[in-house]
């Protein structure tokens, strides 16, 4: 099992000229406690799960870009994109270009957009749930498309490109994951299209979904085994490590659900303490579990 380290919050407590620098103190922390990726959300104001919206957030891909520059192994991306944030010949060019800058880092991370209330206070696209996902399915096509390096005219029922010129071609074909747990829809785009799923919910409720994913696998001819099994959860350690063995038992049962990799945050943004303690305590241990 491997770690991901999921930045979603960037008020760290300073002015704004610190933030930069503490972003940088803290990939490079992740990197070298032993962290395989780092994620950022893509959203433009902060959410209520983290804290409100008069709070610092960063756009995805600059700062993605950042975090390549201070960071030489890790595997970067979205967790994830709101489909109708960007169209998708720009967003599989910014993906592209971040593969190429990072030195083949890069990853899609991609789903079908939830936060209606940015999106119209920013101006933004936002389109009813059913066209969403329509969307995020020409998408996927679109950037596997652009990826591939094929250049030819797209013609769908959403967008239309007259030639999906893609030049400098990534470095590696940037893996895609389709972000959500929904049974019916967003769990077959995932076997249809994408080569890691990220889900959420407890150890049970994940074996669910995955039974679910299996089911979609079959039913298009998919090897289950292909896709890259992700989840997300808090990394709380404590002050010390005092709570290593209950993050540790979290991770036990996520991964004898069958999940691979699992992307957290710690509680304090910017703890780089925090990391230290998790490359001591828990990637060690979780590394030798196959």
């Amino acid at each position: 099992m491997e770690l991901g380290l999921h930045i979603s919050n960037f008020t760290f407590g300073g002015p704004n000229t610190e933030l930069a620098p503490t972003l940088a103190s803290v990939v490079r922390k992740a990197e070298d406690v032993g962290f395989a990726k780092v994620t950022v959300m893509d959203h433009l104001w902060q959410i209520n799960q983290v804290g409100n919206k008069n709070m610092d957030m960063l756009e995805a891909y600059t700062t993605l870009g950042y975090l390549a520059a201070h960071t030489s192994k890790v595997e970067l991306f979205t967790l994830v994109t709101g489909v109708t944030y960007r169209a998708p010949g720009l967003l599989a060019k910014a993906v592209t270009t971040l593969d190429v800058l990072s030195g083949g880092r890069a990853w899609l991370g991609v789903g079908a957009a939830w936060n209606e209330e940015e999106a119209i206070g920013l101006g933004l696209d936002f389109a009813p749930t059913a066209e969403r996902f329509a969307r995020l399915e020409e998408a996927l096509q679109i950037c596997q498309q652009m990826f591939s390096g094929e250049v030819a005219p797209y013609r769908g029922e959403q967008y239309q490109l007259a030639e999906t010129l893609n030049l400098p071609l990534p470095i590696n074909r940037p893996r895609i994951m389709v972000g959500g747990s929904g049974e019916k829809k967003t769990l077959r785009l995932v076997a249809k299209y994408a080569d890691a799923c990220n889900l959420f919910g407890d150890a049970k409720t994940v074996a669910h979904k995955l039974t679910v994913l299996r089911d979609h696998c079959a039913a298009v001819g998919r090897d289950y085994d292909t896709i890259l099994r992700t989840s997300s959860i808090h990394f709380d350690v404590g002050s010390d490590g005092e709570k290593s063995g209950q993050l540790l038992e979290n991770l036990r049962q996520l991964h004898d659900a069958g999940i691979q990799v699992v992307h957290g945050s710690t509680p304090i943004a910017g703890d780089v303490a925090a990391l230290d303690v998790i490359g001591r305590d828990i990637i060690p241990e979780i590394s030798r579990w196959t």
